[in-house]
């Protein structure tokens, strides 16, 4: 029910005119008793009806404080709950439909069916201790490790997604690394369209990494500018090096910048790709093609197959291949994006490590059933899986595990 009306102050002074809608249980949010107040806008209007609202002992919501008691009232499970800050937070088309689906409930369900399946299991290998006299037949056996294999190629499936899912909702990592003066910074400010980071001929110029959110064909992207990598005596040029170091550990993909204008650029090349090899993906970019002589450009290609790697030609001062740079590195990207129209995919850490958990327990049982241990023993390990998948869900949580999860949460929400 909406009602019109106005809010006063003691003197009955008109602070605002309003609209107020009443939810009862179970129409509301929460699942509680709810109102909900629509005033005009303006910081001074909101803060003057909140303080005559706090006079009757009303406190305003903690961080996730509605989600939250949405969850206890059971009117969402836990995976929805989380689902609604991921929704909030969502910069791209990937990062909202994953968190929509998942608050209409597709993981939940999925989770829900897998929980079933190992219930049933369970079931079965009970039976057996309550009936010890009946000895398990061979097709029974076979059924009981034909639905295991089902439930761990199922939750294996659900944690390989997470690789996509990390990127889906925290974006996709890319670190600009090289050598000092390799234009890392040029190219970094012609990405963002901006100029954010410092660029002079001095070698060693950045001495920390910059980090910035960019958007290409729709995929969120952060991307960080490092500083240069060279032997350094300098105590925070070493420091920026360490941090450059950290960062491309962390990357999803490293673009090493190589100045081809240098004699021996094609040498140093080949000592860095020595260094390279303990990272992930690394796409080599040749800047500074307008400094490199006739002679030198000529000979680039050649230099590149004799190195047996994919290099990138570009130069940042005539923007020359930065488009073709740019459709690598979208390339780079889809190649580890999953079609959200035909699986799910875990974007959260937390259930990822249930799953994990989940797997390890679920393993033991397999191997218990192919071994005949005592049915006690199976049992206890399929309970285990099955409570690690009910933490999922929070048909098993603590208060702690709310705290965490709903202190991520902005206020009113």
């Amino acid at each position: 029910m909406m009602y019109y009306g106005s809010i006063v102050n003691e003197t009955d002074t008109i602070i605002d005119e309003v609209t107020m809608v009443q939810m009862p249980v179970g129409n509301s949010y929460t699942g509680l008793d709810q109102a909900e107040i629509f005033c005009h806008g303006g910081q001074y209007v909101l803060k003057q009806i909140l303080q005559q609202i706090y006079k009757f002992d009303i406190r305003p919501a903690e961080p996730g404080e509605f989600t939250r008691r949405a969850f206890l009232a059971g009117r969402i499970d836990l995976t929805k709950a989380e689902a609604v800050a991921d929704l909030i937070a969502s910069k791209t088309e990937y990062s909202y439909r994953s968190a929509r689906d998942n608050l209409l409930g597709e993981l939940s369900q999925h989770i829900n069916t897998l929980r079933d399946r190992a219930i049933l299991l369970l079931a079965e290998i009970e039976a057996a201790i309550d009936y010890p006299e009946e000895n398990l037949d061979i097709s029974e056996k076979k059924n009981q490790l034909e639905s295991i294999e089902f439930l761990i190629s199922s939750i294996k499936e659900l944690i390989d997604s997470y690789k996509s899912g990390k990127i889906i909702k925290e974006g996709f990592k890319i670190v600009i690394a090289g050598r000092p003066n390799a234009g890392k910074s040029s190219l970094f400010n012609l990405l963002l369209n901006q100029n954010r980071a410092i660029v002079t001929p001095t070698p060693g110029t950045t001495r920390d990494y910059l980090t910035e959110w960019i958007e290409l064909d729709g995929h969120a992207v952060s991307l960080t500018d490092t500083a240069g990598l060279r032997k350094s005596v300098s105590a925070i040029e070493k420091s920026g090096q360490f941090y450059a170091e950290v960062e491309m550990k962390r990357a999803d993909l490293i673009i090493w910048m190589a100045d081809i204008s240098k004699k021996s650029w094609k040498s140093s090349l080949l000592y860095d790709l020595e260094k390279l090899s303990k990272f992930g993906d690394v796409l080599i970019v040749l800047n500074k093609t307008d400094l490199a002589n006739k002679t030198a450009f000529k000979n680039i290609s050649s230099a590149i197959k004799e190195l047996g790697i994919y290099g990138l030609i570009l130069s940042c001062k005539t923007r020359s291949g930065i488009g073709k740079l740019k459709k690598d590195l979208i390339n780079s990207i889809n190649k580890n994006m999953p079609d959200l129209t035909d699986r799910l995919v875990v974007t959260s850490e937390r259930h990822k490590k249930k799953l994990t958990n989940s797997l390890k327990y679920l393993k033991n049982a397999q191997k218990g059933i192919q071994s005949e241990i005592s049915p006690e023993l199976i049992a206890f390990e399929l309970r285990q899986a099955v409570n690690k998948i009910d933490e999922i869900t929070g048909r098993i949580y603590t208060e702690d595990i709310l705290d965490n999860i709903f202190s991520h949460f902005c206020i009113g929400k």
